[in-house]
C-alpha cells in the first residue's frame, strides 16, 4: 500500500471514531442557559422554578400610585 492510502485509511478510521464518539455521548448545546440535550436527560431530576408574578414591577407601580393618591390629597 502507498502512503496516500494509508492516510486516507487513517482520515477515514479518525472521523469513524469522532462520529461513533458523538453517539455515546452526544452533543450538548448551550442555549438560554441550557445545556441541550443531556446524553441522560432521561434520568436526570426535574428542576422546578414556581411562576413568578406577570408584572415585575408591582411594588414600584403600587408605591407610585400611593404617592400620586397622597399628593392629589395634598394639593387639592
Amino acid at each position: 500500500m502507498g502512503s496516500k492510502t494509508k492516510r486516507g485509511l487513517l482520515k477515514a478510521g479518525m472521523i469513524a471514531v469522532a462520529v461513533g464518539s458523538f453517539g455515546i455521548t452526544g452533543c450538548q448545546v448551550d442555549i438560554g442557559g441550557q445545556t441541550l440535550p443531556s446524553p441522560y436527560y432521561l434520568s436526570d431530576d426535574i428542576q422546578y422554578y414556581p411562576a413568578g408574578p406577570e408584572f415585575k414591577l408591582a411594588r414600584e407601580a403600587a408605591a407610585m400610585e400611593a404617592y400620586s393618591e397622597d399628593s392629589n390629597i395634598d394639593g387639592n
